[in-house]
């Protein structure tokens, strides 16, 4: 038998009592990756549902296998070199990890451009990804692109109540938008990645953090910190831009009628999937940090409209910088403005 692999395809299919046809109907099996836990919001409610819903579709013939916490080696910030480079067939990127390589993304991640909706930011997200992004991603496919909830500030201590409470506190961002918005704040950001805001909290590197609801109970944020503070109104703080993609090659390798089903759990459903998820596990989050006595603060209309200022400034110094870098950045700020704007629930 150890010689069975010098024989024809055909010839062993028939040794072996199989048509040719069972061949050509060959299991497929996706091995995705994230950075979280699988208890969280985006695995819970997103990744999973939606593993489920291919291997159903498929009737079994495609299997989505999905590893936690970088499982399948790497870290969370080279994810989208791992996924085109065929280390994993597919995975959650957030691409502002890697800063100042996919710039335009940011324009979704600027102070107060998404309402708090996961969902409606991710609709948002699809449709600017559509208009200006599917170039910067071309050598992946890209199955949905979606925003989280509302980024909220987290810290050891007392809620913050105004904008001077931020002055000389460490806190950790994930994106360049979220650390630009905390330097005009007067805070002292410390970009890193979630896998590392706990340890950073517990060690005393970091006063504290932005980040969302939904991650909270998972970085075990209701022993770590003692207060958790919204801004008013409607609109986020801040937000974070995520792709969910695939190799390039092992997608464009499946046979017509498997790459159907990916494609049909692909691009605008599969955003605001990905985004309600978020919605969904910001409401239990809020829950869980509530439940342990832990402060639940919103700052008042007055500071948050100083806050809104101050975004701006920040948002005005990005389309100067994008301009230099020979983007039109204002251009970017009214797409995704207009993206948000199209794409408000009912």
């Amino acid at each position: 038998m150890h010689h069975m692999h010098i024989f024809k395809p055909a010839a062993v299919a028939a040794a072996i009592g199989l048509s040719a046809t069972t061949l050509t109907a060959q299991e497929v099996t996706l091995r995705f990756q994230h950075f979280v836990s699988p208890a969280s919001a985006n695995p819970t409610y997103f990744m999973q549902p939606w593993a489920d819903a291919i291997e159903e579709q498929s009737e079994g013939r495609i299997k989505v296998e999905l590893y936690p916490f970088m499982q399948l080696g790497g870290s969370a910030p080279n994810q989208y070199d791992l996924i085109r480079d065929g280390a994993i067939d597919g995975g959650w990127v957030i691409p502002g990890y890697q800063p100042n390589r996919f710039p335009e993304a940011e324009a979704m991640e600027l102070p107060f451009m998404t309402t708090k909706s996961g969902e409606e930011a991710s609709a948002a997200a699809w449709q600017f990804t559509q208009e200006y992004l599917m170039d910067d991603f071309a050598d992946v496919h890209v199955i949905a692109a979606h925003m989280h909830g509302p980024g909220i500030v987290h810290k050891r201590g007392e809620a913050i109540e105004t904008v001077e409470d931020f002055a000389g506190l460490k806190l950790r961002g994930p994106s360049r938008p979220a650390t630009l918005l905390l330097e005009e704040l007067g805070a002292t950001p410390i970009g890193m990645p979630v896998p590392a805001f706990p340890e950073a909290l517990s060690k005393g590197v970091v006063d504290g953090g932005v980040i969302t609801w939904e991650m909270s109970p998972s970085l075990k944020l209701n022993e770590l910190t003692d207060s958790h503070t919204d801004v008013a109104g409607d609109r986020a703080l801040y937000n974070l831009y995520f792709i969910w993609a695939m190799n390039k090659d092992v997608y464009e390798g499946m046979p017509d009628d498997l790459r159907a089903i990916i494609d049909a759990n692909s691009g605008m459903m599969a955003s605001q999937w990905a985004g309600r998820a978020h919605d969904t596990g910001d409401v239990i989050g809020r829950d869980v940090m509530a439940a342990d006595g832990n402060e639940i603060a919103e700052l008042s209309e007055e500071e948050t409209a100083r806050i809104m200022a101050l975004g701006a400034e920040v948002t005005s110094n990005w389309i100067t910088e994008m301009d230099a870098k020979g983007f039109d950045g204002a251009a970017l700020v009214r797409s995704a403005q207009t993206a948000v704007a199209e794409n408000l629930l009912d």
